[in-house]
């Protein structure tokens, strides 16, 4: 479990940040496989998601988690939509005893708290999303209108810089929308770019006027701590496991 400083000093918040162990899976999904959407056990994922619930001090119905699509989309929880599938790539709350969890296998999750008014979210943010705007969405429909928010927010474990390896279309993409969009790349070789998305995550937190601190791992290079989609590629894995973050009001 890793756990950001900053949010630890926050106590009208607990969170965490769930490694790969302490679960009950099996195989490539070992052990604290969190993907409902993956092939692994639903009796072993039940169970992982039940210690995850118990670890938050929440009931397993109370922990909600999105079908992600690598979406701008994001959804407010309430009591009343608790159980309801949820299609989007962030979830707000402003109820107490819900837990908002979010799956990544090098994703970057973040969890956001607006001390201001006190609402918490989490966010799925991959490139896609991230690219089309997840990250502003969520932050805009947490703000209260023409008061002063303060905005905290952690970005997770997630793939590292050196090993995000993109090709030339990728890089060109990101240069379309924007020449200040170079800054995330640098050079593998001429085929190849190496592409930041911690970085490119944390620089649109900071120009939408929210705290930022980071719990800074990689999870293609920790492979005892972290589950990875890309790893799992390059291994030729039939599925790979999802790690959960998690973040709740007291």
């Amino acid at each position: 479990m890793f756990f950001s400083k900053r949010f630890q000093k926050l106590k009208e918040i607990k969170h965490c940040f769930f490694s790969r162990n302490g679960g009950h899976s099996k195989g490539v999904y070992k052990s604290l496989n969190c993907g409902i959407g993956s092939k692994d056990d639903k009796k072993k994922i039940f169970k992982n998601l039940s210690y995850v619930a118990d670890k938050m001090s929440v009931k397993i119905n109370n922990l909600v988690l999105m079908n992600q699509t690598h979406s701008k989309k994001v959804l407010e929880i309430k009591k009343n939509n608790i159980n309801k599938r949820i299609n989007s790539d962030a979830i707000i709350t402003k109820d107490k005893g819900i837990a908002l969890g979010v799956l990544t296998a090098d994703c970057v999750p973040i969890l956001i708290f607006n001390k201001t008014n006190k609402i918490i979210g989490c966010i799925h943010a991959g490139w896609k999303g991230a690219f089309s705007g997840i990250i502003k969405n969520t932050v805009v429909k947490i703000k209260r209108p023409n008061s002063k928010n303060k905005i905290y927010a952690s970005i997770g474990p997630c793939i590292g810089k050196n090993n995000y390896e993109v090709d030339l279309d990728f890089f060109k993409k990101f240069v379309k929308k924007s020449k200040k969009n170079k800054i995330y790349f640098s050079e593998k070789n001429k085929q190849k770019k190496l592409f930041n998305l911690r970085k490119f995550v944390a620089n649109q937190l900071a120009e939408l006027k929210v705290n930022v601190d980071h719990v800074n791992h990689d999870t293609f290079k920790e492979k005892n701590n972290f589950f990875s989609f890309r790893r799992s590629t390059i291994y030729k894995h039939k599925d790979y496991g999802r790690c959960i973050s998690v973040i709740r009001l007291n």
